[in-house]
């Protein structure tokens, strides 16, 4: 369940267009605070857009090159994951029709969804699209532009590349798409890159015996069901269904529906609207622009965000159960750059590839951007008073890619290695408690990162 934002410049500036001509002075931003309101309204499901560009990154200190390169990354844009918000949807509708009862914009709905979810079931519920595929290519594409030396010696030392998933269909098809764009960009990779290997504990670690207490506190801790029912309850998320309703179906029609269901048709409804860009390829006329206001969209993408943040990002203050469980995975992280560093591993990369589930709780557990503020008790997370956002923390192919750089030894001295971080493609500083080589810079002694990263 959950999110996806805009395509491209395009369509985000007619976004903007319609926040300003629908609702006039009070844009969208007024709902939940957000001042960026044309942004963001698909959350998690936000097809995947690089945050750099490559002329604006860093130079490493003289006298280093890179060594090597790993990253963490989730699945690219993919399909539903079911036909329920689908099939929900096309339920009113039809007793609508058969009732005469909906506008000339509402009669225009079935049929998009009817073809979404078709798009769906050919594809398989859950899988990774044709879009998706193409995030994870040029992804690969871009990594190897950026770090052109690493993969010459890579390929002239034949130095392996792992590849590692969860064993999720999704998560594998976007591991093969990733290393199609890799040999595409360097035909000589193929014969060095490994078949994918399952790792459920590092990989799919929310979903592991050992966290049966973070599992526990999703399915029944009182205090997030208390704050996520506080959340919905808010009377916007009531104004934002019956404005949504009152635009497809006639009024007599309306009047049958109780609150309740209202607000479930509408939740229904944005998520196949924030699915939709993830399957612009299989339906590129699936878009559900026309049926939600950007206005009611946001709404709904924050009601989305709120439930992420709490069960998988920062959440309360003073607890640390929806991130802790992330420390296999920057441990690993720590270990294959040293293993690197220290010469007992001859890997030239190592590539993941999660989920969402993952990726959060890995940006709380390292203070990425947007993930350092947990909820303060008695102020709810939204927009006004907190920077998460799910599409920017983790949006469809998100990454986090270390490169390790290294200089010649000197004077009987061992190599110094130090550590650069993207996070979805921008150059990312990390924790304030880690200290960069110089002010201002990019760049970590891996030493220094062992210390500062600490999180046992």
């Amino acid at each position: 369940m959950k999110r996806t934002a805009p395509l491209s410049v395009a369509v985000a500036a007619f976004l903007v267009a319609g926040v300003l001509s629908a609702t006039g002075s009070a844009s969208a931003r007024d709902l939940a605070g957000n001042p960026h309101a044309d942004r963001g309204l698909y959350g998690t499901k936000t097809p995947y857009a690089p945050q750099e560009k490559p002329n604006k990154y860093q130079k490493p200190p003289t006298g280093f090159s890179p060594v090597f390169t790993e990253n963490v990354a989730r699945h690219g844009s993919r399909a539903i994951s079911n036909s329920g918000d689908g099939d929900a949807v096309l339920a009113v509708l039809g007793a609508a029709r058969e009732q005469g009862a909906l506008t000339d914009l509402g009669a225009e709905l079935g049929p998009k969804v009817q073809s979404l979810l078709d798009a769906a079931s050919a594809l398989g519920y859950g899988n990774l699209s044709a879009r998706g595929a193409q995030e994870h290519r040029e992804t690969a594409l871009r990594m190897e532009q950026r770090l052109p030396s690493l993969f010459e010696t890579i390929e002239a030392e034949h130095e392996p590349v792992v590849v590692e998933t969860s064993g999720v269909a999704r998560a594998v098809a976007s591991a093969n798409a990733f290393t199609g764009g890799l040999t595409a960009g360097e035909p000589e990779l193929a014969g060095l890159i490994k078949a994918p290997v399952t790792d459920k504990n590092l990989l799919y670690f929310h979903k592991q015996p050992q966290n049966a207490d973070y599992q526990a506190y999703v399915a029944s801790d009182p205090d997030l069901a208390a704050v996520l029912a506080e959340i919905d309850a808010d009377p916007r998320t009531a104004e934002a269904a019956d404005h949504v309703v009152a635009r497809l179906f006639h009024d007599d029609f309306t009047a049958t529906l109780t609150a309740p269901a209202r607000v479930s048709f509408a939740r229904s409804l944005y998520q196949l609207y924030s699915a939709a860009p993830d399957l612009s390829v299989e339906v590129p006329d699936g878009g559900l622009d026309r049926f939600l206001t950007p206005r009611d969209a946001q709404w709904f993408a924050y009601l989305d965000d709120a439930e992420e943040f709490y069960q998988k990002g920062p959440a309360f203050r003073g607890r640390t159960i929806t991130y802790k469980m992330a420390g296999i995975l920057l441990d690993d992280l720590l270990a294959q750059a040293e293993a690197k560093a220290n010469g007992s591993s001859r890997n030239g990369a190592v590539l993941r590839f999660t989920h969402a589930e993952e990726i959060e709780p890995l940006a709380a557990l390292m203070g990425l951007p947007g993930s350092t503020e947990p909820a303060e008790p008695g102020q709810p997370y939204s927009y006004r008073n907190n920077p998460w956002r799910g599409a920017d923390v983790a949006p469809m192919a998100a990454n986090i890619q270390w490169d390790l750089y290294a200089n010649a030894p000197s004077d009987g001295e061992p190599a110094t290695h130090l550590v650069r971080m993207l996070y979805n493609e921008e150059e990312t500083a990390f924790k304030a408690s880690c200290k960069p080589v110089a002010t201002g810079s990019r760049f970590y002694d891996l030493n220094e990162l062992k210390r500062c990263l600490g999180h046992g």
